[in-house]
């Protein structure tokens, strides 16, 4: 069976590029981890390095590297003498996956709140302005994806690597779990909740981000779990 989706939707959503045309390993990472997340390579399936070098137009080397990427994140299942496989999650996987989130990131968004820099403000606006984009042109992907970096940035500038570190073997399996279960918890008005949370630990007011955070991880709970104990007739077979 064919592991992708149909030929009219194999482009790769538009991304900056180098100057000489060639992706940057995170671009290209990017637009291999949306495609997953847009179900344009379908959940459990497997492909060959090459398959996928065709559709983004890169060489396997370069495929190489995103798929040991997403491999770590769980993302992509690799075995020797094996095909590469898009992970299959599954809701205790998932249900796991939140409690660690929550313990992880309320820690950190106190930590974040002790001594916000302008610089880091400044970016994590930038990215909520673009995960607000996505969404506006209904770029499910990307406004997952996106999604998942607040929550990784936001980590990074809680000054604790091994957390943030943790965290990012984390919000991957989030975002795996939002695009197979179909839920809708991406349409939550994420961004207006990202903003709030960030609002918050600008004015460095640790409760308030905390109840925020808490909130924002309790409807993605609520959402994920309930859509994941009910299969939807729309969701791609694996």
């Amino acid at each position: 069976m064919n592991s992708f989706a149909s030929p009219q939707t194999l482009t790769a959503l538009p991304f900056p590029r180098t100057n000489t045309g060639k992706p940057s390993a995170d671009d290209l990472y990017s637009r291999v981890f949306d495609a997953i997340l847009e179900q344009r390579i379908i959940p459990g399936s497997r492909f060959t390095e090459e398959s996928l070098g065709d559709m983004f137009g890169v060489s396997r080397s370069s495929i190489r590297q995103v798929l040991t990427r997403l491999s770590h994140q769980q993302i992509i299942i690799l075995r020797t003498h094996h095909r590469p496989r898009v992970a299959a999650t599954d809701v205790e996987q998932t249900r796991q996956t939140l409690h660690a989130r929550r313990l992880t990131e309320l820690t950190l968004v106190r930590l974040a709140c002790q001594q916000p820099r302008p610089q880091d403000l400044n970016r994590l606006r930038d990215l909520i302005d673009s995960e607000r984009r996505c969404l506006e042109r209904d770029q499910r992907g990307p406004a997952i994806r996106l999604s998942g970096e607040f929550h990784l940035q936001l980590a990074e500038m809680a000054g604790n690597a091994p957390l943030a570190h943790f965290l990012g073997s984390l919000v991957p399996l989030t975002s795996l779990a939002i695009a197979q279960f179909d839920a809708q918890a991406e349409g939550y008005c994420v961004w207006q909740a990202h903003e709030g949370i960030l609002d918050a630990v600008e004015r460095g007011d640790a409760r308030k981000a905390e109840t925020l955070l808490s909130r924002h991880l309790d409807y993605l709970e609520m959402t994920l779990l309930n859509a994941g104990s009910v299969p939807s007739p729309n969701r791609a077979a694996g």
